[in-house]
């Protein structure tokens, strides 16, 4: 280090610090340091501050908590080198959880999962959480839509090789169940007892308690393995819509505008917002109504019924995961709404 005092005159009232180039290193250094570590800070403070504000106390009404509202690869996306993605490796935001509903039932002492996706331990833990009479830490019930990963893979933490549960109801299609049954490593969870599945049917309601009924319905999608369904929730005073997957629109033999008339949610397919926002897929290959082609469909709805629409299952690239965006204040402004981790809505 070098530091120099050099007397001037005492006419001048001056004192002279010449900082020498080891002494300007160092203080860079430190600079450096200070700074990265208020950065850490700040976003662990951010990170805990996100997680206070979502969820939350126990329900005590029969309620729908969303628990997931991300395309089935998560955010950030694996392999994304995008602006949406980079900054979440470093610093993931604890609520880009893959999409999920939770259902609980405080009278009858039940709850329910809609989908077991790659972030299951942490939104089954949410579900106990939120349940003050839950003991076990496996939901009454778990519903899957259809054999892609988002939707099905988290069947995997039930297993021998994590919690190794007992018996968990898994609800499922003809196909999706066959699927199960006969492919590996999914059939161990069948054999060990692990899950206990329960067959599904088109149209068919299920009676889950004396305050929920549960009816899926196909809809058009990539069918690879297994069919897709949507599921009409029912409780003793709202009924829900819930399709976070399907092909566009038009392919689907039922009205959505039709559909949406006869509920008090309707949680729907939102992955992209427009067909700009990937530039390195074929985006037919992945067919899914746009969400700017949605507000057109849905444009001329009343206030009322455009309030019932909540958009989920975004892809990473989704401008809307950030509420600030533009495209999202033009979402908000048209009178929908866009689906958020921790909302709790009454049924």
């Amino acid at each position: 280090m070098h530091l120099f005092l050099n007397e001037i005159s005492p006419k001048k009232h001056q004192v002279e610090i010449v900082y020498g180039e080891e002494m300007m290193k160092r203080l860079y250094i430190v600079i450096i340091v200070v700074l990265v570590f208020s950065a850490c800070t700040q976003s662990s403070l951010q990170k805990k501050e996100i997680e206070e504000q979502k969820p939350l106390s126990t329900i005590t009404q029969t309620s729908i908590i969303l628990l997931g509202t991300v395309q089935d690869g998560g955010s950030p996306h694996a392999g994304c080198k995008k602006d949406c993605c980079k900054n979440l490796f470093q610093n993931p935001d604890p609520t880009r959880k893959v999409v999920s509903l939770g259902i609980i039932d405080p009278e009858n002492k039940k709850s329910f999962l809609f989908e077991a996706t790659p972030d299951l331990p942490t939104q089954m833990k949410q579900l106990k959480n939120l349940s003050s009479f839950a003991e076990k830490e496996t939901p009454d019930g778990i519903f899957l839509t259809h054999a892609h990963i988002g939707h099905y893979a988290g069947l995997m933490f039930l297993g021998k090789e994590a919690m190794s549960a007992k018996e968990t109801p898994v609800y499922a299609m003809p196909r999706m169940k066959v699927f199960l049954e006969q492919n590996g490593p999914w059939q161990q969870l069948v054999t060990l007892n692990n899950i206990s599945l329960q067959p599904l049917q088109d149209s068919v309601t299920v009676q889950l308690t004396p305050n929920i009924t549960v009816m899926p319905f196909t809809v058009p999608h990539r069918d690879e393995y297994s069919e897709t369904v949507g599921y009409t929730i029912k409780g003793t005073n709202k009924t829900a819509l819930f399709i976070p997957d399907i092909d566009k629109w038009e392919k689907w033999d039922t009205d959505v505008i039709t559909a949406i008339a006869k509920v008090d949610y309707a949680f729907i397919d939102a992955t992209f917002y427009d067909g700009e926002e990937l530039n390195n897929r074929d985006i037919s290959q992945i067919p899914h109504p746009f969400v700017v082609e949605s507000m057109e469909k849905f444009k001329h709805l009343s206030a009322a019924e455009k309030d019932k629409i909540y958009f989920i299952h975004f892809n990473h690239t989704n401008p809307l995961l950030n509420l600030q965006s533009e495209q999202a204040k033009k979402v908000l402004a048209n009178g929908f709404h866009i689906a958020e981790y921790g909302m709790v809505l009454g049924l």
